[in-house]
């Protein structure tokens, strides 16, 4: 049936009209309500729509960028933890030649220098093992930390150090009853404490950059996120109040409507 087959009297028209504006606010609040979200497409607001969606994005991408850092952040750990390690076995071993050389027994020193070989291959073992995740910075490992969003923006490489024995110089003298070797020995030690040292200081620098940026990163997602929320949050205690106006509305429409159609039903009293 066409729409002008049905004739209403124009207070009806205008009070089904209110009714059908009113009905559409309802579902439009009830969607702000469901969704927390006063901009849920770009059809309610584009220009806040699309400025939100480049903020989350950015959030996303720099989370993403947080994850690595700390997966580096663990990375830089477990080298240091093998430094940490190293540097014991070296001042143990270091224990050893004093000993060795403090005595004239020749038997002891060399079960002095057998356990100094046990250590010099505990040493090498335990470099091997400092690894996190596929990267070893104790093994001449490189690890490439990017902090913005766009690879090459901001990003930081820890260069890695061979930590063996062999590379470190802590190697083993032959026959430590020669007081010479057992000298040797000691100032090869000292050399590999003064490296490991150094490494480590390098990697204590490098992690404070990293956790700077971490939680730089952080507060940036954070005010990113915010700013997204502030472009598309609905204030529930206005939409709640809205949804109750509008309830009261269509309460009083449908009342019009009903006070409009008795004119036309008036009609009916002549017959």
């Amino acid at each position: 049936m066409a729409i002008s087959d049905i004739s209403l009297t124009a207070g009806m028209r205008n009070n089904l009209l209110g009714l059908q504006q009113t009905a559409r606010q309802v579902s439009l609040t009830q969607e702000r309500l469901g969704s927390g979200k006063k901009v849920n497409t770009a059809l309610d607001n584009p220009t806040n729509f699309f400025a939100a969606q480049a903020a989350n994005n950015r959030a996303s991408d720099l989370a993403d960028r947080k994850d690595s850092m700390s997966e580096a952040v663990q990375t830089i750990k477990g080298a240091d933890n093998g430094i940490s390690a190293i540097t014991a076995l070296i001042q143990s071993a270091k224990g050893l030649a004093s000993a060795a050389q403090s005595t004239n027994d020749t038997l002891s020193q060399a079960t002095y220098e057998s356990q100094f070989v046990a250590i010099k291959t505990q040493i090498t073992t335990l470099a091997s093992d400092a690894g996190y995740r596929g990267t070893n910075l104790l093994t001449d490992g490189t690890l490439s930390i990017e902090f913005s969003q766009k690879t090459g923006d901001a990003n930081l490489t820890v260069n890695g150090f061979k930590a063996d024995a062999a590379s470190l110089g802590v190697t083993s003298a032959a026959n430590w009853a020669v007081v010479g070797n057992v000298t040797q020995a000691l100032s090869n030690m000292d050399g590999a404490l003064s490296v490991l040292r150094t490494k480590s200081s390098t990697l204590a620098s490098n992690l404070s950059v990293i956790t700077t940026r971490q939680d730089f990163t952080a507060n940036m997602i954070n005010t990113l996120q915010q700013g997204a929320d502030g472009l598309t949050l609905a204030d529930m205690n206005t939409e709640g109040a809205n949804m109750l106006m509008l309830q009261t509305r269509q309460s009083l429409g449908t009342t019009a409507l009903s006070m409009s159609s008795q004119a036309a039903q008036s009609v009916l009293r002549l017959f």
